[in-house]
């Protein structure tokens, strides 16, 4: 018996060891390269690209070769490209688990943003469904730039003739999340009531339109500067959180979106009905090392103690749903909201302004003529 106890107790020490050399290795930034010096050719495009995880500063203004599409893809001319929290999170490389996929010490991919609309410039082989000059959006590595290269069956589709690319650089990442927040993993009903937590920013601003769209009654909670922008949208109900606490007592919820992860996850279940569903689209700020991981495994733990269904929500931008997008932003019963717009030598502005958690809506980095 001692000599199994000695051995469990020396490969826990053994494991422990292993994970705390595992977590620095994850937890260590390459230092970052000199910057190259600017120099454009005939064949060259404008840049950001980020060569080591920190902040702001590892964002770089740069002339490099520009793409030219292969078997099954598209080079879009860049006129306009969304700002996301996903930005912020693979600046930073935070939190660390998901360098396991994007690079240790430095990003692997160099290449920074991923919402864009633009114009189809050329089109690789084997393309169907697409030409040059054509009005397109999506989501693709490498938007902050004049031009990206997007696999044209994966994550791109036409822009609606009423809808201009600054709107529909605002679209995709945002937008695909609230969807798939009410309609997947919410299962949202006509009729039912949900509450959107962070009714104003990116996510939410999107949650509103589309649950109304999908036949909700919709409140949404936000700051009091921003309970009229979430009214226009056509919430039925607003919450000005600094007010009211909705997770204390008033009424309870068929679905409830947590754009913003302020709550308890117990907190938020006393706002649902007995067999109401709670969808967590948080971002990982509060946690460096496994983000809203450690959130999902916990809920997965009191799961089996709850009538409710609780669901952390991982999106995924795909062709299909950017068409059901499409189709909802030409007959109007969806609109972006956009905050502020930054040329593309101010990505790094436009990030800062990102991690002040004060958008309304979406901001851009927009290219010009």
């Amino acid at each position: 018996m001692r000599r199994r106890n000695r051995l469990l107790l020396g490969l826990f020490g053994v494991l422990t060891a292993a994970g705390v050399v595992f977590a620095v290795v994850l937890s260590r930034d390459a230092a970052c390269p000199p910057a190259a010096a600017l120099s454009q050719t005939g064949d060259s495009m404008q840049a950001i690209r980020v060569h080591c995880y920190g902040g702001t500063e590892a964002l770089r203004l740069e002339h490099v070769p520009r793409p030219v599409p292969a078997e099954g893809e598209l080079l879009v001319r860049v006129r306009a490209a969304g700002v996301n929290p996903l930005d912020w999170h693979y600046l930073h490389g935070k939190p660390y688990v998901m360098r396991l996929s994007s690079g240790f010490g430095r990003p692997e991919n160099p290449r920074a943003g991923v919402d864009f609309a633009g114009t189809v410039e050329a089109v690789g082989p084997a393309v169907d469904g697409f030409k040059p000059g054509d009005r397109v959006f999506g989501a693709a590595s490498g938007a902050f730039a004049e031009y990206v290269v997007v696999d044209a069956s994966r994550s791109v589709v036409q822009i609606p003739d009423n809808i201009d690319f600054e709107q529909a650089a605002a679209v995709p990442i945002a937008a695909i999340t609230a969807l798939q927040a009410l309609r997947d993993a919410g299962r949202l009903q006509p009729g039912q009531k949900v509450l959107i937590n962070g009714a104003s920013g990116g996510v939410g601003t999107f949650a509103v339109q589309i649950a109304k769209a999908l036949g909700a009654q919709v409140t949404g909670v936000s700051s009091a500067r921003n309970t009229e922008l979430v009214r226009s949208l056509g919430a039925d109900h607003t919450i000005d959180y600094a007010q009211e606490d909705f997770t204390r007592g008033g009424p309870r919820y068929d679905l409830v979106i947590d754009n913003v992860g302020n709550h308890p996850v117990a907190a938020l279940r006393a706002a649902l009905q007995p067999e109401g569903t709670l969808v967590m689209v948080t971002g990982p700020k509060d946690n460096p090392w496994i983000g809203p991981v450690g959130r999902m495994l916990a809920t997965r733990l009191t799961a089996s103690f709850a009538s409710q269904t609780q669901v952390t929500l991982f999106a995924s931008a795909n062709k299909d749903d950017l068409a059901v997008l499409r189709t909802m932003l030409e007959a109007g019963s969806v609109r972006p909201v956009i905050d502020r717009r930054f040329p593309l030598d101010q990505v790094p502005q436009a990030i800062e302004f990102l991690e002040q958690g004060r958008t309304r809506g979406k901001s851009l980095i927009t290219m010009g003529d």
